[in-house]
């Protein structure tokens, strides 16, 4: 059921719209390129990948997980033969991991899910629609650049 437009809305009545909104976006468009196999935290972890080697202690703090977690999910991708275990070039002890051509291609596939559902979906827009999205970009992405705060 719509909500009435508040001619001057809270920005708390905005957040839980927003929030709602926002996630219900990510679900579907993530639904599209994975109806089923990789979860979130093993998609982060090959995009982190994409943009190149990394450790299993980099990757968890990119990610803000535990090691123990991330070696867990490195371990299920290289299973899967998404990334591969390399020697790290300087020391000894550390194994970088890396994307397959596999485990690329599977970036890439997603990729273009997601584009083409999107391309889809807007082409039911009407003219005006497209331009308010437009227009709302610049301050999506000004809200997802913000500095995390102690009280979320």
């Amino acid at each position: 059921m719509k909500r009435a437009r508040d001619p001057d809305p809270s920005p708390d009545t905005i957040a839980a719209d927003l929030m709602l909104a926002l996630g219900q976006f990510v679900r579907r468009l993530r639904s599209t390129a994975n109806p089923h196999e990789l979860n979130l935290s093993q998609m982060g972890a090959l995009a982190r990948l994409e943009q190149g080697p990394a450790t299993t202690a980099d990757l968890a703090r990119m990610e803000a997980m535990k090691p123990q977690s991330m070696k867990v999910i490195l371990a299920g991708l290289e299973e899967d033969g998404l990334v591969e275990r390399r020697p790290h070039p300087t020391d000894g002890r550390q194994i970088l991991f890396v994307l397959t051509a596999s485990g690329t291609e599977e970036r890439r596939r997603r990729s273009v899910a997601k584009r083409e559902w999107m391309m889809a979906a807007l082409a039911t827009f009407e003219p005006e629609e497209l331009r308010a999205l437009e227009a709302a970009i610049p301050l999506i992405s000004r809200l997802g650049n913000l500095p995390s705060g102690d009280s979320a």
